[in-house]
C-alpha cells in the first residue's frame, strides 16, 4: 500500500466548498460552521460508566472492566472525563485510576458516542449539536442518557445547537472537510424521524453540522439496536480515504456483508466535498473461529476504532494475524500516533466497540 496522505484540517471556500492548501493548512471562509475530523486536536475524551443491570445482567462487571481498561489506555495519552452516577463515582474512580477524571452525572449506559453532543466549530468557538437521543428509536429506555447532551454542554459552558433531528453520534463520520458519511437506516427511519424523507434529513444535517456533501449508505434496518451505525461499517482515516469493513473470507453472506457490498459500490463512485474521488481500503474482519469473544450481538469489525490525539485505539479480537494486519494499516495512516490494541470482548459482546464508548471534544487552534 502506498504512503497515506497526512490528515489536514481545512476550512471552506467562499462558495461553501471546503478546501485546503497544499501543505494542509486551513483556507476559506473564517467562522463557518465545521464538523472537525476525529484526528484533529482534542480538548478531552468523554466516556460513561455503565449502570444498567437491566441491560447487562451478569455481564455488567466484565463490561465495567473493559470500560476501565479503555479509559486508562486513553488517559495515558490525553485527558479523559468519565461520567458516572454519583453513587458509582468511587467505584469508577477506583477502577480507572487517578488519571481519569470522574464526573458525577447520571448515566444509564456506556455509549458516550451516542449520548454526548456532536461538536462543531463556528465563529472561533466549539459548539455542541444536541441530537435528542431517544434510545435508538425507543428500543431501550434511557431516561438519564437522554439528558446527557444538555448536562455536558452546561458543565463545560458550550453553546447548544438545536435540531429537530433525532440521531446519535455513531451515525456520523466526517473528513473535517465538509463530507459526511451516514447510513440511511439509522436516521431516515420512523423510529427517530417520523415523516421525514432523506432530502429533508439531509437538509437538516447540512444545517446542523455545517457539512456540504452527504454520502448516503443504505445500512441495515432492524437487525441491531442502532439500525446499523456507520462507525461499524466505514470510517475516514484521511481526507479522500475511507476504510471499509469486509467479512472474513468464506463467511456466508448475510445482511452485514451485503451492506458492505452496497457501501463499497457507493463509495467507489462517490466524490467528497472537494470533488475528490474516494480511495476505499478494505479491512478484513478476524477469523470467527479464532476470536476470544462470543455472543449473537458480538461486533468483530475493526471499524469501531477511536482516533485520539496521540494514539489510535482499536479492538484486539484474539486472531493474532488479523489483529496485526489492522494495526499495520493504522500505522500507515497515523504514523505520528501510537497504535494501541485494546481487548473489549465484553463491550463487543453487547453490540458495540471502542468508538461507541468514546466521544471527543475538539480543541481549537
Amino acid at each position: 500500500m502506498p504512503p497515506a496522505p497526512r490528515p489536514g484540517t481545512p476550512g471552506a471556500a467562499p462558495d461553501g466548498t471546503p478546501t485546503a492548501a497544499p501543505d494542509g493548512t486551513p483556507t476559506g471562509t473564517p467562522g463557518a460552521r465545521r464538523f472537525p475530523a476525529e484526528w484533529e486536536k482534542h480538548l478531552r475524551t468523554v466516556m460513561s460508566w455503565p449502570a444498567s443491570a437491566a441491560v447487562w445482567g451478569e455481564d455488567l462487571p466484565a463490561v465495567r472492566r473493559d470500560v476501565a481498561t479503555l479509559a486508562r489506555a486513553v488517559a495515558a495519552r490525553e485527558p479523559v472525563v468519565l461520567m458516572a452516577r454519583p453513587e458509582h463515582r468511587d467505584a469508577a474512580r477506583n477502577a480507572c485510576g487517578p488519571a481519569v477524571e470522574v464526573l458525577p452525572i447520571a448515566v444509564d449506559d456506556l455509549w458516550a458516542r451516542d449520548t454526548v453532543p456532536v461538536f462543531v466549530e463556528e465563529g472561533g468557538k466549539v459548539k455542541g449539536v444536541d441530537f435528542n437521543f431517544n434510545g435508538w428509536g425507543a428500543k431501550q429506555r434511557h431516561g438519564s442518557d437522554a439528558k446527557v447532551a444538555r448536562t455536558v454542554l452546561a458543565e463545560y459552558g458550550v453553546e447548544r445547537i438545536e435540531t429537530r433531528l433525532v440521531a446519535e453520534g455513531g451515525s456520523f463520520e466526517t473528513d473535517g472537510q465538509g463530507t459526511l458519511l451516514v447510513t440511511e437506516s439509522s436516521v431516515v427511519n420512523d423510529n427517530r424521524n417520523p415523516g421525514m424523507n432523506r432530502d429533508q434529513v439531509e437538509a437538516e444535517l447540512r444545517k446542523a453540522l455545517g457539512v456540504t456533501k452527504v454520502i448516503w449508505l443504505a445500512g441495515v434496518r432492524g437487525e441491531d439496536i442502532t439500525d446499523a451505525h456507520v462507525d461499524c461499517l466505514a470510517r475516514f482515516v484521511a481526507p479522500g480515504v475511507v476504510l471499509l469493513d469486509q467479512a472474513f473470507p468464506g463467511t456466508p453472506a448475510d445482511v452485514w456483508s451485503r451492506s458492505a457490498d452496497q457501501a463499497r459500490a457507493v463509495l467507489k463512485n462517490a466524490t467528497d466535498a472537494t470533488g475528490r474521488t474516494l480511495r476505499v481500503v478494505e479491512l478484513q474482519q478476524p477469523d470467527p473461529d479464532r476470536i476470544t469473544g462470543r455472543g449473537d450481538a458480538f461486533v468483530s469489525s475493526y471499524m469501531n476504532f477511536y482516533i485520539g490525539g496521540k494514539g489510535v485505539y482499536l479492538p484486539a479480537f484474539g486472531d493474532a494475524r488479523a489483529d496485526d494486519r489492522a494495526q499495520q494499516i493504522m500505522k500507515q495512516y497515523f504514523p505520528g500516533r501510537e497504535i494501541v490494541p485494546v481487548r473489549i470482548d465484553a463491550i463487543a459482546g453487547g453490540g458495540g466497540g471502542i468508538h461507541c464508548a468514546t466521544h471527543d471534544i475538539p480543541a481549537l487552534g
